[in-house]
């Protein structure tokens, strides 16, 4: 069966090619590092992961300072040998293209589009071998002002990473004036050329539209049948919204399928989760795509199709820290240009960085003529959020020598909404306390009206002795419950039921999921002290199965 999401936890903005038998998708990955999560399948059942596109600090320059920002809707596109992925990173210098012979890398560093402007570019190779760029602008009215968001597109030169021609623009979207018209990708089918777009926000009225056209300059007609795919006729309290954003496939045996993103709601209309991967058949009928047949909406599996078994290496529970580098599990808020962090005798020792773990949420300059890679690193490394239902433990060796260090555990979701569960200091003894941590923003740190307001509420605290010591987390939907002890098997209750739609900020919305990991902070002073681990479990309950 195809179960959905075929990748659980914070994986939006899916992009997925075909190359004989084997499938490869990427998608965003927002301020995390490293970027764009690479996986390969023969199933599209069963997914694995084999690198990151932007693994080195010359590719990818992204900060702590809020995580809707970074890497945004990346295309995976292969012709001749090569790969090749066009995406935009919202904390540099807008659009840009790598390019790889092997999916599992190297990755060349970015080659920057400063005349492809817009965001969410996609690329498309015609049979005559030229190559195209689609992205999104606002078009200008003849008086001068900016008009609606559209879709434009321009031949490209990937020989010099240039765009050549002229660049018309050749939709708007399937509604007028429609919110958001962006993700565009071409396809050619039956001597017509299909765009693809999402349009309608990222959220609950999110959709797939499709215009079609006999030149790759348009004009192009859209379909009397648009949205092809949406659920925001089903209501808030259908258990999968924000469906959009689709990429389409073609299998060997002529079947199609198209990848999209989707949120699963927890507990009402919360999705702590983000945004994350589905997928859906699809079939062609009177020349236009039609995804689902026969419900029209993502449902939670399908039949899978007949193609080559595929058995991906299980990511074990527990992580003792005993190889030499990180695995692929493992992501980091924020470039990290520190070395504040290393693997030796099987444990992960983190330094205590100035910077705190809810840090000041600041304004992008996305006018800025350079980019600003002095931001103070965050010493944080975590996982995502991939199960409904799930436990976090971690064995930490830490001693805090005065009131302004910190070290622990975080269940984080979009930057300044978080639960910290933190050793500390206070009054010369050691403490263990619960952080929780929310936010009231107002609109995006690349608008001018933006403004944010940081709230933290301690929720419980209880002496602690010795320097080892086991945290637990255990989360059932909205639940969150915290224990800590000195042995495995024995933990104690610290705090049961902390409300997890406190940290899910749907005022920001849900474009990124929630992240678990250690942290280790000196809260604004600069200190010598670390924090190891010994080990770090993470691992999916009672019954929910999606990993």
């Amino acid at each position: 069966m195809l179960n959905n999401p075929i990748l659980p936890g914070f994986y939006p903005d899916p992009s997925i090619c075909r190359v004989g038998e084997d499938y490869y998708m990427i998608t965003s990955s927002f301020s995390l590092f490293p970027g764009i999560p690479i996986f390969h399948s023969t199933d599209l059942a069963h997914w694995e992961q084999i690198g990151h596109v932007l693994d080195r600090k010359s590719q990818l320059h992204v900060t702590a300072d809020h995580m809707t920002a970074g890497i945004m809707a990346p295309t995976l596109r292969y012709r001749n040998g090569t790969y090749y992925v066009i995406g935009t990173n919202f904390s540099d210098r807008g659009n840009f293209i790598v390019t790889a012979t092997d999916p599992r890398g190297p990755w060349s560093d970015p080659h920057w589009l400063s005349d492809g402007p817009g965001i969410d570019p996609s690329l498309f190779f015609d049979d005559d071998g030229k190559a195209y760029f689609t992205g999104t602008r606002r078009d200008v009215r003849e008086d001068g002002t900016l008009g609606d968001q559209v879709i434009w597109i321009s031949e490209i030169d990937l020989v010099n990473m240039r765009l050549v021609g002229e660049r018309p623009t050749i939709w708007g979207g399937a509604l007028k004036h429609c919110a958001s018209p962006e993700a565009p990708h071409l396809y050619q089918k039956d001597g017509y050329y299909y765009l693809v777009i999402a349009e309608g926000g990222t959220e609950h009225f999110h959709a797939v539209t499709v215009a079609r056209s006999q030149s790759v300059f348009g004009p192009y007609e859209g379909y009397a049948g648009n949205p092809i795919m949406t659920h925001r006729h089903l209501g808030k309290h259908y258990p999968i919204c924000n469906v959009g954003h689709a990429d389409f496939v073609e299998l060997p045996n002529g079947e199609w399928y198209a990848v999209m993103l989707a949120s699963r709601l927890i507990g009402g209309y919360h999705k702590n989760l983000g945004r994350e991967t589905f997928i859906a058949p699809m079939a062609w009928e009177d020349g236009w795509p039609v995804i689902s047949p026969g419900t029209g909406k993502v449902e939670q599996s399908y039949p899978a199709p007949e193609l080559p078994a595929f058995t991906p290496k299980p990511v074990p529970v527990r992580d003792d820290f005993d190889q030499d580098k990180l695995g692929m599990d493992w992501i980091f808020f924020g470039t990290p240009y520190e070395d504040f962090y290393s693997l030796t005798d099987s444990r992960l020792s983190m330094r205590l960085l100035p910077r705190a773990m809810s840090p000041e949420v600041k304004k992008i300059d996305v006018t800025a003529s350079a980019v600003d890679k002095t931001v103070p690193n965050l010493s944080f490394i975590g996982r995502r959020q991939r199960h409904v239902n799930f436990r976090v433990s971690a064995k930490m060796n830490f001693h805090a020598n005065s009131e302004h260090e910190t070290a622990g555990l975080v269940v984080m979701q979009a930057c300044n909404h978080q639960f910290r569960l933190e050793r500390a200091m206070e009054d010369g003894k050691q403490i263990l306390r619960l952080i929780q941590c929310t936010s009231e923003l107002n609109g995006y740190p690349h608008e001018p009206h933006f403004q944010f307001v940081t709230t933290e509420t301690e929720l419980a605290r209880a002496s602690v002795e010795g320097d080892d010591i086991i945290l637990g987390i255990r989360v059932r939907g909205q639940s969150h419950s915290f224990s800590f002890g000195y042995a495995e098997g024995k933990l104690q209750p610290l705090y049961d039921g902390a409300d997890g739609t406190k940290i899910n900020p749907e005022s920001v919305g849900g474009m990124v999921g929630t992240c678990i990991g250690m942290f280790a902070s000196s809260n604004g002073k600069e200190s010598a002290n670390f924090a190891a681990f010994d080990w770090f479990d993470y691992e999916g309950a009672d019954g929910d199965s999606a990993s």
